[in-house]
Parts: C-alpha cells; structure tokens; sequence
C-alpha cells in the first residue's frame, strides 16, 4: 500500500533526520535522487540540453544541486530563476563550479525541463513570475517536477491557479495526498519515490493511501469447501424503474459478477433482471446486504427507509441519495456505505459542484463525517473514507468508466463484497480497485458499455489472486 502524509508529517520527519544527520545530507540525498532519475529519462547526458526552473527554497536547491550532477557528467545546464535576488546559494554555487549557467530567460530548446519552482509549502497557485516561467517552457520538453508539480496543494491535491503539468514527480521521503488525488494527480505524471532516510515513525500517521495488488488479494473473499450461497453472502438490490430498468439490470451483474452466493431483486424491472440474469431471486428475503438506489426513480422512498431499517449493511446509491437524512443514518447499527458521483455529493453537502470536484479530500471527509456512514465519492480519483482513518485513494481508475451504467455495476460490486462479511471501507475500496481493473481491461483503449465492465470482473478477480 502507498501511503501518503500532510506536508506538516513531512516536515516534522525531515526536522528529526535533520537533527541526526551531517548538516546539508537530506538535500543531498533528494539532489542525488533527483539527478538519477533525470539522467534515466535522457538518452544520454553528456550533451543534453537540461533548463532548470528555479524557486527561492530548498525545492529550488534540489534543483540546483541536482543540475550540477548532471553538469558534471556533461550535460549543458541553465538555471532560470523565478526571481533573480533570491536563489539557494548552495545550489547555484555548486552548479556554477560544475559548469552550470544561470539565465534569465528559458531557452527555446531544452531536451529536459525540471520543475523546482515551489516545493511543499506551497499554496494558491504559482504566482505570476513562476507562472510566466512554466508557460515558456519549450513545447516538446519533458518536464521533471521536484517533490510535486509547482502550483499542486500538496495535501489536497487541489490547484487554485497556474501549475506546472509533469511528465514524471521525483518525491522525496514519502508520497503527498496531492500526488495520489486530482486534480493534482493528473499534473504529476508517473510519481517515483526517493528514499532520503526519513523515520516511518516520525512520519505518523498517514493522511490517504493507495491499494494495490497485494492488498486488495487479501481483502477479497474465497470460498471454502464447506461454503454456501448463504455464507458467500446474499445481496438484495433495490433499484430500477419503467424509465431506468437497465440500471436493475446492471446492478445485479455486478452483483453476481463480484461472487455474491445469491442475489435478490426488488422492484419493478424483474422481467428484464430475469432475462439477463435467471438465477435472480425475486422479492424480498433474506440478505446480508441491501444496495439501494440505481435508477430508483422518485416515488420508492419507502423501499430505501425499508432497507435502511434493517440491521444489516446497506449501501445507497444515485436516487436512493436524495433527500437523506444524517440522523438517520447515524442511528444505525450496522454499516452504511453511500456511493455518490460530485454532483450529488454537492447536493448532499449543499455545495456547489465545483467545489466538490476541486477539493474532493474535504469532501468525502465532510460527507462522512456529517452522516456518520463511509463514503466512496466517485470520479477522477475515487475516495473511499470512513471518517476515522486514512483516506483512500483508488489507482486503477481509467476515463473509459465515465459511460452509462457503470456506476450500476460498481454498486452491485461493492454490495456483493459488504454481503460477504467485508468492512464497508474494504468493500467500497475493493470494488473500487476491482471496476477500474475491469474497465482498463474491456476497453484496452477504445470504448466500452458498462455490461463489459460487468463482464471482466472475474477477470481482474483472477489477475489479482493471480490464478
């Protein structure tokens, strides 16, 4: 699992390796790093054209300590400060000793441009020297960001004005949520990590982390020889309508494709649910779980209270979101998962859209903590937070997902897995993991239908268990 710390975690870690280590080390061992992984990305160095774009602070010093390596093995280097009165000393004097330039303008060519602007601390955008700098940078150049894209919040990943868009973050210590969760995400490339010998334990706690392979191979469920279609887990769907009776449809696919023992269906779409789908049951019975809401339509609030009054976990989706009441669901005794996509966590928040999708952190901590329940706020970068621990950050998700229907499926999927036993944080997190596999694997790059995703589920079942 990656896991990711606030900018304050960070700093009190550097603060304690400081305190341990030669003075100047922690730089160097970020400058190292840095230069390895801009000489890996050329092909070769002597020679190369490499622009430095350089801020006031130690992310401008790293840049500066990492040009001079590079000048050493040959390479061409200018140093382009944002303002020319406050450079890192260090740094600018070992890249002139190393053959280094210092410039005023950004060249019109560079074979590799490295972003070290603004580092960690920073907030609000780049403001207008930097900006005129990164807008310069020649069209066609690599660009290498230092510790994270210049203009990126590192703890939100929001970015509140002009930004450096990476092709590859070279981090130091630790990932920052900002790395892990769009907008930010999507400015910073592929994210490597440079261990510069921080303490995890001065670290703390993390603030999100990222599943992958092997975490989600030990959260997903096996049958046993002495398993039955009660103990893999019986989910009761609750969705569809004569408008929406494909969303019933899809619902139980993700359902019967995210291994539940059975499945249960009520509402009016049970014709089509059972042409698609015979081994369905219809009406109500026993369940371990209910998902309730795809394509519900405004007229069966009662059949959502009626599974939201059951003591078993109940996920709410789409329709079934509107119009909740967070006493309610605080009042529960068993687990509630709620699977909103921005615009309707804006409506639950009373927020515009805009705000939801520009800082989705805050969002689906608000939206868990005011309704007690864990959320998985669907979009760009799916969160899943249970108002206690960190918030997770889904990896595997691909821009085939936004098409009709999709959501239907991931519902399905997660309703099966909370039949199954999972915490509800395991179960969204695992569906979620599991719909991006599925999608990135039915569309291989070209469009998709939600049925396909549906279809591709055992598929990255079995990628993942690897069997």
């Amino acid at each position: 699992m990656r896991t990711a710390y606030s900018v304050e975690n960070v700093r009190a870690a550097e603060r304690e390796a400081m305190a341990r280590l030669p003075e100047g080390a922690l730089m160097q061992r970020a400058a190292a790093g840095l230069a390895a992984a801009c000489a890996g990305l050329l092909p070769k160095v002597y020679g190369a054209r490499v622009v430095l774009l350089v801020g006031p602070g130690d992310n401008g010093g790293d840049a500066l300590y990492a040009g001079a390596r590079l000048a050493r093995r040959g390479a061409a280097v200018t140093a382009v400060p944002a303002d020319p009165g406050r450079v890192h000393g260090g740094g600018l004097a070992a890249l002139r000793a190393a053959g280094g330039r210092l410039s005023a303008a950004v060249p019109d060519r560079a074979d590799l441009v490295v972003d070290g602007l603004l580092g960690i601390g920073g907030r609000g955008g780049l403001r207008p020297a930097a900006a005129a700098l990164a807008e310069r940078i020649p069209p066609g150049a690599p660009v290498v960001a230092v510790d994270l894209p210049s203009g990126v919040d590192a703890d939100t990943g929001e970015v509140a004005g002009a930004a450096v868009r990476a092709d590859t973050t070279v981090t130091f210590g630790a990932y920052k949520p900002g790395l892990l969760v769009d907008p930010g995400a999507g400015l910073a490339g592929e994210v490597r990590l440079v261990d510069i010998g921080l303490d995890p334990a001065a670290l703390g706690t993390p603030a999100a982390a990222a599943l992958e392979d092997a975490d989600l191979a030990t959260l997903l469920p096996r049958p046993g020889a002495a398993s039955d279609k009660y103990s893999r887990g019986v989910v009761g769907v609750v969705a569809g309508s004569a408008q929406y009776p494909g969303a019933a449809v899809l619902s139980v696919a993700g359902a019967l494709r995210g291994g539940a023992g059975a499945v249960r269906y009520v509402g009016p779409a049970h014709e089509e649910v059972l042409a698609r789908y015979p081994e369905t049951l219809i009406g109500r019975g026993r369940v371990q779980a209910w998902v309730v809401g795809p394509g519900l339509g405004g007229d069966r609030a009662a059949e959502a209270a009626q599974a939201l009054a059951e003591p078993v976990p109940v996920l709410v989706d789409a329709d079934g979101l509107r119009g909740l009441d967070p006493a309610v669901l605080r009042a529960r005794t068993a687990p509630t998962l709620l699977t909103p996509h921005a615009g309707e966590a804006a409506a639950l928040l009373g927020v515009p859209r805009a705000d939801v999708e520009s800082g989705r952190l805050a969002a689906v901590r608000e939206l868990a903590g005011r309704f007690g329940a864990v959320v998985l706020l669907k979009g760009s970068t799916t969160l899943v937070c249970d108002g206690r621990g960190p918030v997770r950050v889904n990896p595997t998700g691909t821009p085939w997902l936004a098409t009709a229907g999709s959501g239907d499926v991931l519902s399905g999927l997660a309703g099966s897995l909370l039949a199954a036993g999972l915490p509800a944080a395991d179960a969204a997190s695992a569906a979620a993991y599991l719909h991006g596999l599925s999608a990135g694997r039915a569309a291989a790059g070209a469009p998709l239908l939600a049925q396909e995703v549906a279809a591709a589920i055992p598929a990255a079942w079995r990628a993942v268990h690897g069997s």
